[in-house]
C-alpha cells in the first residue's frame, strides 16, 4: 500500500526481455534504495513493483510480467526516462495523500496544459470504463502521484499541480498526448462491488 506522495524521480537504466511478455527492470532511485531489500515494494510511475536485488548501490531490479505491461504505460518506458518512486507506507505512518494500492486500472492521456501564476492545470482524458469512479474533488493517482480532481466529464479529468508537484514529478515535464498510469480510488470500487445489483446499469 502506498499514499501517493513521491520520494523521489528515478531514471529507468535498462530494460531486458525475459520472454514473449515479460521483462527485467532496472531502476535507479538513491532514496527509494537505501532500505530496499528483496521482496520489498516500491511504486514505479504508481505500478507497485516487487524488488529482485539492489545492485551497484543505488540501482533496483524488478519483474514485470505481461498484464502489468498491457494494463500500465510502463512498456514504453526506456533507458533515461525519469519515473516517479515511493515506497510502501509504514504502518504508523503519516498519511500524506490517499490509500494507494499500486494497481493501474488503465491508462490516460495528457491533453491540455494551462499554466497560471503559481501552478498548473491538466486535463487527462481516462478510459470509459473508470469515468464513474472519478468525482469532483475526490481522489485519483496519475503516474503515481495522489491528486485531487478539480473537474470532471464524461471522458476526461483536470487537477491542479502545484510547484513542487511540477518540479518532482514526472508530471511537470508530461507533454500533450504523453500516456498516463491512472489508479481510482479504491473505496469507489469497494461501494460498486458490494451494491451489485443496486446499481443502475451504467449507460453504454
Amino acid at each position: 500500500m502506498f499514499t501517493g506522495i513521491v520520494e523521489e524521480l528515478g531514471e529507468i537504466v535498462r530494460t531486458t526481455p525475459t520472454g514473449d511478455d515479460s521483462a527485467l527492470f532496472a531502476v535507479r532511485g538513491p532514496v527509494v534504495t537505501t532500505d530496499a531489500r528483496h521482496g520489498d515494494s516500491i511504486a514505479v510511475n504508481g505500478v507497485c513493483l516487487t524488488v529482485v536485488e539492489v545492485v551497484d548501490g543505488d540501482v533496483f531490479t524488478a519483474d514485470v510480467m505481461g498484464e502489468t505491461l498491457r494494463r500500465s504505460a510502463l512498456g514504453g518506458l526506456r533507458p533515461g526516462d525519469p519515473v516517479n518512486l515511493e515506497r510502501a507506507a509504514a504502518l504508523g505512518s503519516r498519511l500524506g495523500g490517499h490509500l494507494v494500492q499500486g494497481h493501474v486500472d488503465g491508462v490516460g492521456q495528457v491533453v491540455a496544459r494551462e499554466p497560471a501564476a503559481q501552478w498548473e492545470t491538466v486535463r487527462f482524458r481516462l478510459p470509459d470504463t473508470l469515468s464513474r469512479y472519478v468525482v469532483e474533488k475526490g481522489s485519483v493517482t496519475v503516474d503515481g502521484v495522489s491528486l485531487t480532481v478539480a473537474d470532471v466529464g464524461d471522458d476526461w479529468f483536470t487537477v491542479g499541480l502545484i510547484p513542487t508537484t511540477l518540479a518532482l514529478t514526472t508530471l511537470g515535464t508530461r507533454r500533450v498526448g504523453d500516456p498516463v498510469n491512472l489508479e481510482v480510488d479504491v473505496l469507489a470500487k469497494y461501494v460498486e462491488r458490494l451494491l451489485g445489483p443496486r446499481l443502475p446499469t451504467p449507460h453504454a
